[in-house]
Parts: structure tokens; sequence; C-alpha cells
């Protein structure tokens, strides 16, 4: 199995209205790395896995719609609890989206999406295109 990763960051801000959150229920902000890791069972005809510069701007324009947000008001987020595992599925749903239609990304075996909210804790959601 062969895996790209392609790195951005975003900021947004949301609260987490349950207790379990302690002060994260409150209104706060967040700044998060986001590592885009695209896998394929093998190299395409050009030797990659997916050219680095398309998967950049797939994934800045899938950031540009959370970036600056407040995802308490945000339409996808209505009624659902924004954690770092919520927001790494749907980052991986809308890159998904965004490439399935593509030569490589018909080839793709999965998209995984690590958020780094901070050196010592990140989430992770791996999404299966083969199924």
């Amino acid at each position: 199995m062969f895996s790209l990763t392609v790195r951005r960051h975003f900021m947004i801000a949301h609260s987490l209205p349950r207790e379990a959150f302690g002060p994260a229920q409150g209104l706060h902000g967040a700044t998060f790395v986001a590592e885009v890791t695209f896998r394929r069972h093998a190299l395409n005809a050009d030797a990659i896995v997916l050219d680095i510069g398309a998967a950049g701007t797939i994934i800045e324009d899938v950031l540009a719609g959370l970036n600056y947000s407040n995802l308490d008001d945000h339409p996808d987020f209505d009624g659902k609890l924004t954690t770092t595992e919520a927001l790494a599925e749907y980052i991986a749903q809308k890159v998904a989206a965004q490439i399935k239609d593509s030569d490589d990304g018909r080839e793709l075996a999965g998209i995984d999406v690590t958020l780094r909210e901070n050196p010592d804790a990140w989430a992770t959601y791996s999404l299966d295109l083969t199924a």
C-alpha cells in the first residue's frame, strides 16, 4: 500500500455544549493541523499516488469552508457536535467527494484525516474507498 500525506492548517470557533467537555462547553477557538493521507494499492502511470499540488488544492478547497468560521453557525453542523473526531470524518467525506470522479480518485483505496489540535492530542478518521 502506498500513501501520500499533505498538511494544511485551519482555524475555527465552536462550542461543545455537553457537560463531558468541561470548559470547552463555551465558545472557544481552535487551530487544527489537518493531515490528509491518500492511500492506493499501486502507483499510477506517473509512479505517484496523487499529484501533491492537486491534493493540496483539494484540501484547501475543503478547509476554506471551515476556516475562520464559527461552526456553531455552520449549516453543515446544525444540531451536531463538532468534536475533533467528527470534524475529521467531515473533512474525509468532503475530500472524497471532490476527488471521486478523477482518474486517480477512482483508484484510491482510502483517505485518512488526522486533525492535530496540539502536539499532544489528535484524532484520525479513516475512510475506506474500496467498500
